[in-house]
């Protein structure tokens, strides 16, 4: 079993103000539907209204993340599945969902985590 990053950033999701309600609905189902097929991890998204820091080594707080790359925001969502084609279908369950593409991605295993 492998874990599955499957995930957007914010400026992927076109949706009217209209069809958010609707677009929430219907998110909200597929991560229900995960929960009951038993392969749920987390889910949720970025707080964009809290910026990030930089927090070093020493514990030196500094306002914003890193200069160099690119935003950190959207929604994320972990699941824990046994094939990559699982995790493509419960993706595109997603993307139709949340009305935009999804990027999936997979964790490397650490037996420490």
């Amino acid at each position: 079993m492998a874990k599955y990053l499957i995930s957007f950033p914010s400026a992927a999701m076109k949706v009217s103000d209209s069809e958010m309600e609707t677009v929430g609905r219907d998110a909200h189902a597929v991560i229900r539907e995960t929960k009951q097929a038993g392969v749920y991890v987390f889910a949720g998204g970025i707080d964009e209204t809290a910026p990030p820091v930089l927090v070093s080594a020493n514990g030196t707080v500094a306002e914003g993340g890193y200069p160099w790359a690119p935003p950190l925001n959207g929604g994320f969502t972990v699941l824990e599945l046994p094939t990559r084609e699982e995790a493509i279908a419960w993706a595109a369950r997603l993307a139709k969902a949340c009305r935009c593409d999804q990027e999936l991605r997979v964790f490397g295993f650490d037996p420490e985590s």
